[in-house]
């Protein structure tokens, strides 16, 4: 998760999400490179929708136009 900054940890507005599907003979090893590399994404793509004035806050919610 994408999200602006708030006094409150971890509770300001999302700007973006993903998910990734695991499979039970994932090793931890991958979880840990998949969570790594959705991290990434996730927040590139967030910092993108701000920079070109994608996102609108109002109050705690976000709408992020395409």
């Amino acid at each position: 998760t994408c999200h602006y900054v708030t006094s409150e940890l971890d509770q300001g507005p999302i700007i973006e999400q993903d998910v990734i599907r695991i499979d039970h003979s994932d090793a931890p090893e991958d979880l840990v490179r998949y969570g790594k590399d959705i991290e990434k994404a996730v927040l590139a793509r967030g910092l993108r929708y701000h920079l070109e004035d994608r996102v609108l806050v109002h109050g705690n919610k976000t709408v992020v136009f395409r």
